[in-house]
């Protein structure tokens, strides 16, 4: 039996994206990691299943890299709600996902905003593993009088995510630290790493360290949880422009609603047919 996929990508971040609409599609954790190989298999960040919803569009199913299955990923949103509002010929899907159902609508060519939601931002919510201000979390790198890194925001967007602000966002630096992070005794589902540099109240340069995936170019509930973080400490206007490897995300967090809207492109890269 094989399958046919679409190779898709949000602002770089990669999917291989699977039509589950007519039959179930359940891999192993063997083939998810095979397949996400990049020298090997196919290569991904993450692997998507579209499968039916009986209160939504679809729904989207999520497995990292390593095998993992998570509530939700942004940038993959914006592309499996190109593909239906593609196949139904409409401007507006609705998208359940583990997390909860998001709207996605288009926005240009090739361009898709999601309704990300409200972010969560209560310690249980995130979750942390204890009671703190979820603006600037008890948490630090490096020695304790001179820590490299510290009191990052945390936030949930679907998905739990922590915020450290610095400029220091080479490879080493991102891979080496949000290692470490990722499955800190303080979160006790993992965490996404984010590394944001406020370049001035409407521009956000970001790298994200994300769970069960490693360093990836982009990560769009990490722009999401990255602009309401540094909103919190005032230190961006509520509607920015994340700037990630793959290129840019506009981050609106709707005082009116209180949702965070993420607007960003969609590229179909190639179709293929897996072996399983």
């Amino acid at each position: 039996m094989t399958r046919s996929f679409v190779k898709m990508n949000g602002a770089g971040n990669d999917f291989v994206v699977i039509d589950a609409l007519g039959a179930p599609f359940r891999p192993t954790q063997d083939q998810i990691t095979t397949l996400a190989d990049r020298a090997s298999g196919e290569g991904f960040d993450q692997l998507i299943a579209i499968e039916p919803s009986d209160t939504a569009d679809a729904f989207m199913r999520v497995w990292n890299a390593d095998g993992s299955m998570v509530e939700t990923c942004g940038n993959a949103l914006r592309c499996v709600g190109w593909l239906l509002m593609e196949a139904k010929g409409s401007d507006r899907v609705v998208i359940d996902t583990a997390a909860g159902p998001t709207t996605a609508s288009r926005a240009g060519d090739h361009r898709v905003t999601v309704d990300m939601g409200r972010p969560r931002l209560d310690w249980t919510e995130v979750p942390l593993a204890e009671e703190m201000d979820t603006r600037g979390i008890e948490l630090q790198l490096g020695p304790i009088d001179a820590p490299i890194l510290h009191t990052p925001g945390a936030v949930s967007m679907g998905n739990p995510h922590v915020v450290f602000f610095t400029d220091r966002q080479d490879d080493a630096f991102v891979t080496g630290s949000g290692s470490l992070v990722e499955h800190h005794p303080l979160f006790p589902e993992g965490v996404n790493v984010g590394f944001a540099h406020v370049l001035d109240r409407g521009h956000i340069r970001l790298r994200v360290w994300e769970r069960g995936a490693g360093l990836t170019k982009a990560c769009g509930t990490g722009a999401c949880a990255a602009q309401v973080a540094a909103v919190r400490r005032g230190l961006t206007d509520r509607k920015a422009t994340v700037v990630v490897d793959g290129g840019e995300l506009t981050i609106d967090w709707d005082p009116a609603t209180d949702h965070v809207l993420m607007t960003g492109p969609v590229e179909v890269e190639r179709t293929g047919a897996l072996p399983f």
